[in-house]
């Protein structure tokens, strides 16, 4: 499996998706230091973070590679492929595949940018 491309098997929980975030943004790393990055928002055991980082390896969302005593921890799915995963899995739960109140709910609560605006009329014009 190539790093950064897999499929994962299921999808995260809200915990191990705090964690992925930080394996995106600064991985590889070793449980250590994921739970160093974690320290000040999160109150968990170091084995909780431990834990949560075997189950998204069993998940297909993390690999890793032995390095001594230490395992290192990168993505098996990219961050765009993953954030889709999840947009897609919560649309068919939530909005029975609709897409509108998804778009409809940001546009009105977030207060979009014009830059959102118009990243969002060129996504809408190469699909048309």
């Amino acid at each position: 499996m190539k790093d950064g491309n897999a499929s994962p098997s299921r999808s995260l929980s809200d915990a191990e998706w705090e964690v992925m975030k930080v394996v995106w943004e600064h991985g590889p790393l070793a449980a250590r230091d994921v739970y160093a990055h974690l320290a000040d928002e999160q109150p968990w055991a170091r084995a909780t973070v431990k834990t949560l980082l075997r189950r998204m390896v069993e998940k297909g969302w993390l690999s890793y590679t032995r390095v001594g005593n230490s395992f290192l921890y990168r993505p098996a799915v990219s961050r765009r492929k993953g954030m889709r995963a999840a947009i897609k899995k919560f649309s068919e739960r939530v909005l029975g595949g609709a897409l509108s109140p998804f778009v409809a709910y940001y546009a009105e609560e977030k207060h979009l940018s014009a830059e959102d605006v118009a990243e969002l009329e060129r996504i809408l014009k190469r699909h048309q």
